[in-house]
């Protein structure tokens, strides 16, 4: 299908098929997403118990205490990105959204290049999101350690022990993707439940068994050597690291009922129910800590918290959800990086277009994508086994490249807002931001440049703590440019491929 700046055609809300299909596109997949389910994909995909779990001790291991106040700002940063993403899933309502979004806005180059860009981005971060059963899952039975008897993820046996966890999760989640939306749904949103019932569990645990009061979120005492502006900088990539993929009820469109009315809405409320939760666990975690100044809280976690207030059956019930949450995090981001990739190749730009856009007739699934991303997930995992630098340099590579796949969304919006583009909010059914468009966008972008850099920064103790060589340091800036350089490459092989298939097209023949 040819891209078109053109305003999308007026929003028929009363037939979802027939509104996708005023974009050029056949209603081929399972449109059976409600409200509940829409939320759970974005909820899921940020999933607090997940991550906070995961980076709380790199946070708190550069900022002290008060690198709580990075949520809160990473929070309203990324909220100025939602708004934007809720105003376009409101007049876009397609799956693959980054994709359709951004060449829609940008042209068919800054298009594919995000579409590009965002795949990488969700076949890393299913991997590293993989690799955190291995924080939980030793903690409640020491037989889930199958590789050696140290269970951190720095360490050689950990790590490669995450990586069979992992890898064993990923072949899971790829056949629950493949057998249909229904089935992932409904495991998605029971997940969800248990992970929000974990979340609320948790906080009312760390509230009621404090040892000190909030204005522990004030302490900078156990920050890292140097100037606390820096140590704050690093500190604050665990919420960047946390607060991305609140995007996949977008993603997730052609299968969402009324999707140009529930998208916008469970896309701006995953993100703040997440910052929401993951909030008051920070600061609980920090009020409920046996001690501060002991280095446990910068080499375990939360999980050292938990273990420590409730060392009985009910811990491990907690350390349970937290092991479902990875689960289903997993899995939404596996599903939303199918989509997307289904997407792609339903307007030929990919290899293999034609097998990666075909739809399973009975489960109503694109079935290779996910096959595709599972497969690469345990792939990417392979190669760093026994590496004890994997989990770092995962988690920061790939956010690196999600940030900047948003800003192939934003920078593009704003040219053009400023170049008189129509108001999203002129039916008062869809979600608009009116004469706030502008300045939000505008705020939206400077704020993703600015995450940007400082996620790519070269810093050593981040890409780098045990001393490696010269590109660890630079992994981000390097893995961004080799993104670039194989997309440039499979740009061209598709693009010459699609035209040479156009020019051996016999000529019409004049009626």
């Amino acid at each position: 299908m040819a891209t078109t700046l053109a305003p999308p055609p007026p929003p028929d809300l009363t037939g979802d098929g027939a509104d996708l299909a005023r974009f050029g596109y056949q209603p081929v997949l399972h449109r059976k997403l409600g409200r509940y389910a829409s939320f759970a994909a974005g909820f899921s995909f940020v999933s607090i118990l997940t991550t906070i779990f995961q980076f709380f001790g790199f946070g708190y291991s550069f900022g002290g205490a008060a690198f709580f106040w990075t949520w809160p700002i990473v929070f309203a940063g990324q909220f100025l990105v939602a708004l934007n993403f809720a105003e376009l899933a409101a007049r876009y309502p397609i799956s693959g959204c980054i994709y359709q979004w951004s060449r829609r806005l940008g042209g068919e180059l800054v298009g594919w290049f995000a579409g590009w860009m965002m795949i990488i981005a969700q076949i890393v971060t299913a991997a590293a999101a993989a690799i955190a059963l291995q924080v939980v899952l030793p903690s409640i039975w020491s037989g889930f350690q199958l590789v050696g008897t140290d269970t951190a993820l720095t360490s050689p046996s950990g790590a490669t022990n995450a990586v069979l966890l992992g890898s064993i999760l990923l072949v899971v989640t790829t056949l629950i993707n493949v057998l249909g939306i229904d089935l992932m749904a409904r495991i998605n949103s029971i997940g969800v439940t248990v992970e929000i019932v974990g979340v609320l569990a948790i906080i009312a645990l760390f509230f009621t068994t404090a040892e000190r009061g909030p204005s522990v979120v004030l302490h900078t005492d156990q920050a890292a050597p140097g100037p606390y502006w820096a140590a704050f900088l690093v500190s604050g990539l665990m919420a960047a690291y946390v607060m991305v993929g609140f995007d996949s009820a977008g993603e997730l469109s052609e299968e969402t009922k009324n999707p140009r009315r529930v998208a916008p809405r469970t896309i701006l409320t995953a993100l703040s129910v997440s910052a929401l939760g993951g909030g008051l666990m920070l600061l609980g975690a920090l009020m409920a800590a046996p001690s501060l100044s002991d280095g446990a809280l910068s080499s375990e976690g939360l999980a050292y918290v938990l273990t420590a207030k409730l060392d009985s059956p009910a811990g491990k019930v907690l350390l349970g959800c937290v092991a479902v949450a990875i689960t289903v995090c997993t899995l939404a981001i596996q599903t939303a990086g199918s989509r997307l990739m289904f997407s792609m190749a339903r307007d030929g730009k990919l290899p293999f277009a034609a097998r990666l856009a075909a739809v399973h007739p009975r489960y109503g699934t694109p079935v290779l994508p996910a096959v595709v991303i599972g497969a690469l997930g345990i792939g990417l995992l392979a190669l760093n086994l026994g590496n004890a630098a994997i989990f770092a340099t995962l988690a920061s590579v790939c956010i690196v490249t999600l940030y900047l796949a948003y800003l192939l969304v934003t920078v593009p919006l704003l040219i053009r807002r400023c170049t008189g583009l129509p108001d999203a909010g002129t039916d008062a059914r869809l979600f608009g931001l009116g004469r706030f468009g502008i300045p939000i966008n505008a705020l939206a972008v400077v704020w993703g440049i600015a995450m940007v850099v400082n996620l790519a920064w070269p810093r050593a103790d981040v890409y780098a703590p045990d001393g490696g060589g010269w590109w660890m340091l630079w992994a981000a800036p390097l893995f961004v440019l080799l993104v670039l350089a194989v997309g440039v490459l499979v740009h061209r092989f598709v693009v010459g491929w699609s035209r040479g298939l156009a020019s051996a097209e016999p000529a019409p023949q004049p009626a």
